[in-house]
Formats: structure tokens, sequence, C-alpha cells
């Protein structure tokens, strides 16, 4: 008897690393996708932000056709922090909503262990 509960200790230990490495490698795969993705939107988000920079330039060459410089580039100005308030209260919301990442796969394994060590010990 002795020696099967020291079986089961060890065959309990085995498999809590095994759940634990799965779960690391994971995280790992799922840390090497946000890093790309990430860099990627970086890259658009110069390139863009280099975009609207232009684009406010041009907006103001033409306001100041009809208008005095100084009142086109005051109205372009506004118009991009409304922008910028309108995207920032979106992006707040977003991050307020967003869940921490788990290893699903991993977590779904161990509570299939955990229900499968307690089928066994009630026997």
């Amino acid at each position: 008897m002795g020696e099967l509960v020291g079986q089961a200790g060890e065959q309990l230990s085995r498999l809590v690393r095994l759940e634990v490495g799965l779960a690391t490698a994971e995280l790992a795969e799922k840390g090497r996708r946000a890093g790309r993705g990430g860099g990627l939107l970086g890259a658009a988000g110069a390139v863009a932000y280099a975009g609207v920079l232009f684009l406010a330039g041009t907006a103001t060459a033409a306001l100041s056709l009809t208008l005095p410089v100084w009142a086109a580039a005051l109205i372009v100005t506004a118009v991009l922090f409304a922008a910028a308030g309108v995207l920032a209260a979106a992006g707040r919301a977003q991050l307020r909503d967003a869940a921490p990442p788990t290893p699903a796969e991993a977590l779904g394994s161990v509570r299939t262990d955990v229900e499968e060590i307690k089928e066994r010990a009630h026997r």
C-alpha cells in the first residue's frame, strides 16, 4: 500500500511538472506572437503619424486660402485634438474590458486531471 501511495505521489508530481511545462510553452508562444504583432502595429502607427502630419499641413494650407493662416492652423489643431480624445476614450474602454491572457489549453488539461484524480480518490 505504501508503495502505491509513493507511486501516486511521483506520478502526481510528474503530472504537475508536465502541466507547468505546457502552460509555459503556451504562454511563450503567445508572447512571441504578441511581440511580432506589436512591432508591426508600431511601424504602422509611425507611418500613419507621418501621414496625419502631412494631411494636417495640407488641410491648413487649403483653409488658409480663405482664412488667415493662424485661424486655419487653429481649426486643424482643434479637429486633431478632438479626434485624439475620441480615440483615447475608445482605447481606454477596450483596455478596461480586456481580460488577462490565460493558457486555455493548459488550464483545461489541469481541470481534467483534477477531476480524474478526484474520481480515482473516491474509488
